[in-house]
């Protein structure tokens, strides 16, 4: 993995992750640094995977970037997913 290719998983992670975020502030109750982190390490993963198959040249390529946003969108997507709604009540509580 290069710098220029962790920079970038980084980079498209946090972007993801904030995005993510932002869409789903009121809805759900989701700390501020879990969509961004959920996001950095999914794109992170991808770029390790694409690295591990041998998949295009030393550096950023297009699979790489359309596979870091796959899997930061779906990192992103799961956490918003499993967070609690507000006023709903929490799992093994009776009201």
């Amino acid at each position: 993995m290069t710098g220029l290719s962790l920079i970038a998983a980084v980079t498209i992670g946090a972007v993801i992750g904030v995005a993510g975020r932002m869409l789903t502030a009121r809805c759900r109750t989701v700390p501020v640094w879990l969509p961004p982190a959920a996001g950095v390490a999914a794109a992170v993963l991808a770029t390790v995977l694409t690295r591990m198959a041998g998949v295009g040249d030393p550096g950023p390529t297009l699979v790489e970037f359309v596979l870091q946003v796959l899997f930061a969108v779906a990192g992103v997507t799961a956490v918003a997913l499993t967070a609690e709604r507000p006023g709903a009540p929490a799992p093994g509580k009776i009201r």
